[in-house]
């Protein structure tokens, strides 16, 4: 190999290489008000803790036999606390947006995944504008419902959006 080739080569490694760094992580700090020093928002509720769901049948007068969920320990623990959730914007009318695991194609109303992979959402403040599958990372307060069988069965609320 000559000697430009070599070059080219140890300069398309370098930057496959770099390409890796943490530098994202730039993109997701805000500030907290009990400390001066920034922190990074990762993602303390996962998909993953959210699917570990069981449901029991009861029979419900206007809908027959119904499965109610059933949340697991550890969710009811982060229940009424500050979570940082990431996930695909699914739009439920013009007033109203849930956070989904999946995209809208592959999203619970499609049939292809369960109720457990969506959440609520209730923003704080002014709704913003947001797009169908629009990938982003929120901070709010975590609820989970166990009783209405017409509500989500999990819920993010007073949400902010810290990164698009």
């Amino acid at each position: 190999m000559d000697k430009f080739t070599k070059i080219t080569v140890a300069f398309f490694v370098a930057f496959f290489l770099f390409s890796f760094s943490n530098a994202e992580k730039e993109n997701l700090k805000f500030s907290s008000k009990s400390t001066s020093k920034p922190f990074f928002a990762e993602d303390t509720l996962t998909w993953k803790l959210l699917g570990e769901i069981k449901y029991s049948k009861k029979t419900v007068k206007d809908y027959g036999e119904v499965e109610f969920p059933v949340v697991n320990a550890k969710l009811k623990t982060i229940g009424k606390k500050t979570v940082v959730i990431s996930g695909f914007i699914i739009p439920i009318d013009s007033k109203n947006y849930a956070i989904s695991k999946n995209v809208f194609a592959a999203c619970f109303f499609c049939g292809k995944s369960g109720p457990e992979t969506l959440a609520g959402i209730k923003f704080k403040g002014s709704l913003p504008k947001l797009n169908t599958d629009q990938y982003v990372t929120l901070k709010g307060t975590f609820r989970y419902n166990e009783t209405d069988i017409e509500d989500w069965i999990y819920h993010i609320e007073d949400a902010v959006i810290v990164k698009k």
